[in-house]
């Protein structure tokens, strides 16, 4: 099953186009964004295989927001939809699998998730042929009413805040509207580890470890974050894999 994402200013656009996907047998879970920013705040947080796009949308464009999902480390295959044909060349520059145009027709969208899901095929027949992709994962940040895009890489730990949790870099800290459970359960593969209910740390980011004492805590910058005890001998567990020894 194919999860999508269909991104429109235009609330009925949406509605006709999810209706029309909702009877492929293809098509599972189908999210919806009413603009460019909405849609990388949700892409952020649910992944998806593919996403239908319209190109005159404010603020951000259709082909801008295809730029910023081109930085993504789980990047969708993208359709474009729009009323004009006039984007079409810049549309496939930027390695859209079809190009729609309003008003949908059946058959055609049926073709177009055809398209899809050979696209999908070849990506993961690559992927295993070449492993995986070295493209840092890319998340989106909102500071002073401004979307931005910083590296996850260089998320140096993560403070929980209620249902939101606050990313902290060398420069600044974001807040983002995910809770600290969810991104220890999608990052645990980058390397974050959980050290305490409050915080979940980047191993890469460790300046300082101290276990032994009467209150542990790790050392990140120039943040000394404290260690919970019950969740002590999973840090400790997971430093033990990042130790190099020497072979026998």
């Amino acid at each position: 099953m194919i999860s999508v994402l269909i991104a429109d200013d235009e609330q009925p656009a949406i509605d006709e186009l999810a209706f029309l996907l909702g009877q492929d047998p293809r098509i599972g879970v189908i999210h919806q964004a009413s603009s460019g920013a909405e849609a990388i705040r949700l892409l952020t947080r649910e992944p998806v295989d593919a996403a239908f796009l319209d190109i005159h949308m404010p603020g951000l464009t259709g082909f801008d927001l295809a730029r910023a999902l081109a930085r993504f480390e789980h990047r969708p295959v993208l359709v474009f939809v729009t009323a004009d044909e006039e984007g079409a060349l810049e549309a496939f520059d930027l390695a859209a699998v079809d190009y729609l145009l309003k008003p949908v027709r059946t058959e055609r969208l049926h073709r177009s998730v055809g398209r899809i899901v050979e696209a999908l095929k070849a990506a993961s027949a690559s992927q295993t042929t070449h492993g995986t992709s070295a493209e840092p994962e890319m998340i989106a940040v909102t500071l002073g009413g401004t979307t931005r895009m910083i590296r996850r890489d260089d998320v140096r730990y993560v403070q929980a805040q209620g249902d939101y949790a606050r990313l902290h870099t060398e420069e600044a800290s974001y807040l983002v509207r995910v809770p600290l459970s969810d991104l220890e359960r999608q990052w645990a593969d980058a390397g974050f580890v959980r050290v305490h209910r409050s915080y979940l740390v980047s191993l890469a980011h460790l300046s300082r470890i101290r276990l032994g004492s009467d209150h542990p805590s790790v050392t990140v910058g120039q943040a000394e974050l404290p260690v919970s005890r019950r969740l002590l001998p999973a840090l400790r567990d997971r430093l033990d894999q990042t130790v190099i020894r020497p072979r026998p």
